[in-house]
């Protein structure tokens, strides 16, 4: 007997290729058949009719590291039907930290002091194995974690001996399963960290066949040369790297993700590249003087010394105080904003290209999220496939799947095949969207029928099961045999 079946259901399997409609039974956590079932016993029965069936949506860009432990019921992520998380991004990880003080920004997004408990990476994994998150877990280690790990101040380039003792550290947390190294070096924290330095942390990737993911020094005027420095860095390495995402910021840049792109696809003829992005015009981060500016909106969406400021335009605070808009900002950090720097043609370039994952880059302690928080996944789904028309739905799924799973390493999972991990979620293709708002972030989205995670129903009609079947996801092999073979090229 079956532990599941989900009955004559369009089944869209992560490969991009071509529906089918079959029936799909789960044992033991995975799948266990696809097929006609007629009469297929089973102790639980879903009919899923007029519904689809897709791998388990995997957000490869978040920063939910201290979330998946202190609240591992990681319902943002699972009610738009999330089964795994890839955290440590844009530099910033919650292991392997030892802070001396309050942590550094933008670490701070990922919670505040008592949350970086995790001196090892081998501490951080046994903490997500004993938290037992709602959704799996896979993680890479942030350079300014290691930063502020080895250094006395963070504006500066690190000595040899500190790269080296970093390096050591990389090597310990790739021995203990991470996925590799990220990089944010357009925030202060690491701006000053010359090339050079990123190199020599980097070639400790080559022994783990490992991956390089970064946030660009620059995604405004300089994006074309901050790509460069990244493809060198990898092609350095010799290893995979993934532009975090990726997008042309500020209104003199927009326009330019066509040779952004090209920029791309020219790298990947000699070595292992892609990228992700968010499906919105706007981005979230700590409130940051070098992206204030006149031409776009930006949000406040919390600030330390002056919380009463929260969810106002910054320029109608710079009015109220009679101030620049840069002294406005001052005086509100640290605090956290949205920034409305991108031109919606350039989103749907970049999240329609063949190289694009989608990552959610949600900000989970922020007291008022981007929308993205909760509604990434099935805006692509709703706005962007079925009302848009950018892609197939086949195509939006593979980009949030079956991709995501082969750059990442996550094996036999990111596909609905017999044998793999059942990590599932079934939706309604004609009425599945983003409520999440960037006035009301905080919504559940319509039309997600059901999640399994490891084959345990998770999520069902809104509302969380309260089963926890996330595992710890560790590297597995060597990441560069799931990228196309360069030399067929």
């Amino acid at each position: 007997m079956y532990d599941t079946l989900i009955g004559n259901v369009r089944i869209l399997d992560g490969s991009g290729g071509p529906e089918i409609r079959a029936s799909v039974a789960l044992e033991g956590g995975r799948i266990a058949a696809i097929g006609d079932l007629p009469g297929a016993p089973a102790r639980q029965i879903i009919d899923g009719t007029d519904l689809a069936l897709a791998p388990g949506f995997i957000d490869v860009h978040t920063h939910d590291d201290t979330n998946v432990i202190r609240t591992p019921d990681m319902l943002p992520k699972l009610s738009q039907g999330v089964t795994t998380v890839v955290v440590g991004n844009c530099g910033i990880s919650a292991s392997p930290v030892t802070l001396r003080g309050d942590p550094p920004d933008p670490m701070n997004l990922l919670g505040k002091r008592e949350d970086f408990r995790y001196a090892t990476f081998a501490d951080y994994t046994r903490a997500i194995e004993a938290a037992r998150p709602a959704v799996n877990v896979a993680a890479l280690v942030g350079h300014t974690a290691l930063r502020s790990n080895h250094m006395d101040r963070l504006d500066r380039a690190a000595t040899r001996e500190e790269v080296l003792a970093m390096r050591e550290q990389l090597r310990d947390a790739l021995a203990h399963g991470a996925i590799g190294l990220s990089t944010g070096l357009a925030y202060a924290s690491a701006f000053e960290a010359d090339t050079a330095e990123v190199k020599l942390l980097a070639e400790a990737l080559d022994e783990f066949g490992a991956l390089y993911t970064t946030h660009l020094r620059s995604e405004f005027a300089a994006i074309l040369e901050a790509m460069q420095e990244a493809f060198d860095i990898a092609l350095h390495a010799r290893v995979p790297v993934v532009v975090s995402h990726l997008k042309c910021a500020g209104a003199g840049n927009w326009g330019r993700t066509k040779e952004v792109l090209f920029a791309l696809e020219n790298a990947g003829r000699m070595q292992h590249v892609g990228c992700d992005c968010y499906p919105y015009s706007a981005s979230s981060s700590t409130l940051d003087l070098k992206q204030v500016t006149d031409e776009f909106d930006i949000d406040i969406t919390w600030s330390e010394p002056h919380p009463e400021q929260a969810r106002r335009k910054l320029a109608a605070i710079a009015a109220d105080w009679g101030v620049t808009l840069l002294e406005a900002a001052k005086r509100l950090q640290p605090a956290g904003a949205v920034y409305h720097n991108m031109h919606e043609d350039d989103v749907r370039r970049v999240l329609s290209h063949r190289l694009t994952m989608v990552g959610s880059d949600g900000l989970p302690n922020d007291p008022m999220p981007h929308p993205r928080l909760w509604g990434a996944f099935p805006r692509v789904l709703g706005h962007y496939s079925r009302d848009v028309g950018l892609f197939p739905l086949a195509r939006a799924v593979h980009k949030m799947t079956g991709l995501s799973a082969a750059r990442f390493g996550l094996t036999e999972r990111g596909f609905v095949r017999e044998g793999y991990h059942a990590d599932l979620v079934l939706f309604n293709p004609d009425t599945v969207i983003d409520s999440a708002t960037f006035a009301e972030p905080v919504q559940t989205a319509a039309g997600i029928e059901a999640v399994w995670v490891n084959g345990v129903l998770s999520y069902r009609k809104g509302q969380a099961t309260g089963e926890r079947a996330g595992r710890w996801l560790p590297r597995s092999g060597d990441l560069r045999k799931s990228y196309p073979d360069l030399s067929a090229a």
